[in-house]
């Protein structure tokens, strides 16, 4: 088959995966009743309800929730000042910072949550009764991977500076986790850790996660000139995992590397970190012979790349 039959082939797969995820959001939407302005039977949009829901029993940050969202600022102001007027709501200036504001619920907005609550789990209800037990036992499985397919579309790969806060986060997490995971614990003044000037262009770069905002995972990539490109610190927080993250850092560390004309690709790790040498393994990497003396390294591996 000559490269003009292989696109033809991939263009026709893409055109009836696109179809096929049409076809299920109209299924969805109009089985799940958010095609109607009173949704659940309540006198209020999909949109206000969902956004009663999200804010929850406890408050919520408004950023965050518009970060959790995906929603635009102005829409979500304008949902906020209904639930508002509707006295659902209360939303206040935070005291350390006057510019951020915290929505809560009123007694009348818990009434509402809880309300929205039963009438989903009617709805839930309703879509499982016409099944038998296998069709219900299918239909929740595959309900949990579409949930988490489209989980993993949502997370954003941003390169940011090694000392951005995101960062930070990310790599103190990492630091107390193999801490717990290593036989001799972990020690970063003992460790060949590449400084923040490494994981900068031009000499890397340093790549985090995201999912609804929230840095959930890191990888850098360091370029020297006269070594092959190297990948470091790449870690997901557990709560992430499972959604094809660490397969999703390697690649586009694979990439970037290449466009920078690079040829190889190393990395080291540890003997605990079973799961991400399987992953090594499944991704091309070979293992070799020790390039460094990383201390808490047992494994070294290397990919051929561009």
């Amino acid at each position: 088959m000559d490269p003009a039959q292989i696109d033809a082939c991939i263009d026709t797969d893409t055109e009836a995966q696109i179809a096929q995820v049409r076809r299920f959001n109209r299924t969805v939407t109009q089985r799940v009743g958010v095609l109607h302005d009173h949704y659940l039977g309540q006198d209020r949009p999909i949109g206000e309800a969902r956004l009663l829901w999200e804010i929850g029993e406890q408050g919520q940050d408004v950023r965050r929730l518009r970060e959790r969202l995906g929603l635009d600022s102005g829409y979500l102001s304008r949902l906020l000042r209904s639930l508002e007027t509707d006295g659902l709501v209360t939303v206040e200036p935070q005291p350390r910072d006057r510019r951020l504001r915290t929505v809560r619920l009123t007694d009348a907005g818990l009434a509402e949550r809880a309300a929205l609550d039963a009438r989903s789990d009617e709805l839930a209800a309703s879509l499982l009764e016409p099944l038998n037990a296998t069709q219900r036992a299918r239909l929740a499985a595959a309900m949990a991977e579409v949930d988490r397919l489209l989980t993993a579309a949502t997370v954003t790969l941003d390169t940011v500076d090694p000392d951005h806060p995101d960062a930070r986060h990310c790599l103190r997490s990492y630091f107390a986790e193999i801490q717990e995971r290593f036989e001799t614990g972990f020690d970063p003044a003992l460790s060949l850790l590449p400084d923040a000037g490494e994981l900068r262009p031009p000499h890397g770069l340093f790549l985090v996660a995201r999912l609804h905002g929230e840095p959930v995972g890191c990888a850098g990539l360091k370029l020297p000139p006269d070594a092959p490109s190297e990948i470091k610190r790449m870690w997901v927080a557990p709560h992430a995992r499972g959604l094809g993250l660490g397969r999703r850092f390697l690649a586009e560390l694979e990439t970037r590397a290449a466009r920078h004309g690079r040829t190889v690709l190393r990395l080291d790790t540890n003997k605990a970190l079973t799961a991400a040498i399987g992953l090594y393994h499944s991704c091309g990497f070979q293992e070799v012979p020790a390039f460094n003396d990383e201390p808490y390294a047992h494994h070294w591996f290397e990919k051929r790349i561009g």
